[in-house]
C-alpha cells in the first residue's frame, strides 16, 4: 500500500501567515526525481506559514541562474506570498506568478472535489512547474506521498510507479507528449488505465491521442490553467467551484479564488490589473452548455491576406488525417500576404508524407480555405520547451526565409 504521511497538512488549511515578517524570496533547488518525504515537509511548513515563501528552480545551473537573477532571490517579498512560480509565456522572458497559501490549497481543494477525492499521485512533472507542485500540494492535504518518476520516464518504469501508488483514489497528472509515449507500449497503457484520472495539461491535447487513449479506458481530464491560476482551473471546459471565467471579445479572462496575487516583476500591460482577475492571452468560446473551449493564443495567430488564422484550430483539423502523427502551425514571412500558414508535420509509421495539396483539401472541408497550410515541412519530432508546450517560434525561425 502506498505510504500515507500524518495528517499534519490540516493547519495548512488556513491558507495565511501569521507573525511572519516580510522576509527573503529562498531559491530550492528541483532534482528531475526530488525526494518527496523532505519536499514535502518543506513546502508544508510554507504553506503554514512557518517558512519563508519559495521559488522552485530547476537543477540545470544555466536555468536556475536566470531565474534567481531575474526574480529577486534574496530580496524581500510579502508575507502572504507562498510560492513563486516561473512562467514565460510565449515570450522566453521570466516572470514569476506570486501565489498566496489560500490559492494554492483552494486549487487543491477544488481539484479534490471535482475527481473522486484524496489520493495518491504520480508526480511525473517537474515540481518547480505548477503542475508538478499542486501534485505536492495535494498530496499533502490528502496526507499521502507521490510516487515520483522522471518526467522523461522510461516505458518500463511507469507500470511499476503505478503499482506503488497502492489502493486508494490514484491520480496522475501528464501532458499530452507523455501520453502519447505511454500509449505506445501497451504495459504503460494498462498501468494508466488503472488510475482514477489522468489529468493532462500544458497545451492542447490532440484529438486521436485522446480518443486513443479513451478507447484504452484511460479517463482523461483535459485541464486548463497556468501559473497565474496556481495550476488547472477549468477541467474539461468546466470551471473548478471558485474559479470565474469570462470572454472579453473572445479573450478568456479568469479569476476566483486561485489566482495568483500579481506577477514578482509586473509587466505592461499588466494582465492583473483589474482586481480580482487576469486577462490571458487565449482565445475562446462557450458553447450552449457552458463549456469553454480554447481556440488559440493571440500571440500565435497569423495574419494572412488581411485575415486571421489561428494555428490551434488548423492543428486539430490537420490531425485528423491518417498520415500525421503530430504536427504543429505557424506563420512565415509572405510578400503578397503578409504571412502565409505553414505546417511541421510528424507522420504516421509507414506513412507517405501528403503533398501541400492534399492537406489544403484536407483542412477545407471544416474551415475556410485561408486557414488551409500553403507550405509543409514533415520532421522527425516537434519542438517543445517547459513541460511539453510547442515551440512555435523555433519553428518560424527555422523555416522562415523572410521572402
Amino acid at each position: 500500500m502506498a505510504a500515507r504521511r500524518p495528517a499534519r497538512g490540516r493547519r495548512v488549511g488556513h491558507g495565511r501567515r501569521r507573525g511572519v515578517r516580510i522576509a527573503p524570496l529562498r531559491a530550492v533547488v528541483i532534482p528531475p526525481i526530488p525526494s518527496t518525504e523532505p519536499l514535502l515537509a518543506l513546502l508544508e511548513g510554507v504553506l503554514d506559514g512557518r517558512e519563508s515563501a519559495i521559488l522552485p528552480v530547476p537543477s540545470d545551473v544555466r536555468s536556475a541562474e536566470l531565474l534567481t537573477s531575474s526574480l529577486g532571490i534574496g530580496e524581500d517579498i510579502d508575507d502572504d506570498v507562498a510560492v513563486v512560480v516561473s512562467t514565460s509565456g510565449t515570450t522566453g522572458v521570466p516572470k514569476g506568478a506570486m501565489l498566496t497559501a489560500r490559492a494554492l490549497i483552494a486549487s487543491a481543494s477544488a481539484t479534490h472535489d471535482r475527481l473522486s477525492g484524496p489520493g495518491t499521485w504520480l508526480l511525473a512533472l517537474s515540481a518547480h512547474h505548477v503542475a508538478g507542485l499542486q501534485v505536492l500540494v495535494r498530496s499533502i492535504l490528502a496526507g499521502t506521498v507521490p510516487v515520483a518518476v522522471n518526467p522523461s520516464f522510461e516505458l518500463d518504469e511507469l507500470p511499476a510507479a503505478i503499482a506503488e501508488l497502492g489502493s486508494g483514489p490514484r491520480y496522475a497528472s501528464l501532458v499530452a507528449v507523455q501520453l502519447a509515449k505511454a500509449l505506445g507500449d501497451p504495459a504503460a497503457t494498462a498501468a494508466l488505465a488503472e488510475l482514477d484520472a489522468v489529468m493532462i495539461g500544458g497545451g492542447p491535447l490532440p484529438a486521436t491521442i485522446g480518443e486513443a487513449a479513451s478507447a484504452a479506458g484511460i479517463r482523461v481530464v483535459r485541464t486548463y490553467g497556468m501559473s497565474e491560476t496556481a495550476g488547472g482551473c477549468v477541467y474539461d471546459g468546466v470551471p473548478l467551484d471558485g474559479v470565474k471565467v469570462r470572454l472579453d471579445d473572445g479573450r478568456v479572462v479568469l479569476g476566483g479564488e486561485t489566482l495568483a496575487k500579481g506577477y514578482r516583476n509586473p509587466t505592461v500591460p499588466d494582465p492583473f490589473s483589474e482586481s480580482g482577475w487576469f486577462r490571458t492571452d487565449d482565445v475562446g468560446a462557450v458553447d450552449d452548455s457552458g463549456v469553454l473551449r480554447i481556440l488559440g493564443r493571440i500571440d500565435d495567430a497569423i495574419g494572412t491576406g488581411g485575415l486571421t488564422v489561428l494555428p490551434q484550430v488548423v492543428e486539430a483539423a490537420l490531425a485528423t488525417h491518417p498520415a500525421i502523427a503530430d504536427c504543429a502551425v505557424f506563420g512565415v514571412t509572405d510578400g503578397r500576404l503578409g504571412q502565409r500558414v505553414t505546417a511541421a508535420v510528424v507522420l504516421t509509421a509507414g506513412a507517405e508524407a501528403p503533398t501541400v495539396a492534399d492537406l489544403r483539401t484536407h483542412v477545407a472541408r471544416t474551415l475556410d480555405s485561408t486557414a488551409a497550410p500553403r507550405e509543409v515541412h514533415v520532421v522527425t519530432e516537434l519542438p517543445r520547451r517547459g513541460i511539453g508546450k510547442l515551440d512555435r517560434k523555433e519553428l518560424a525561425d527555422r523555416f522562415d526565409t523572410g521572402a
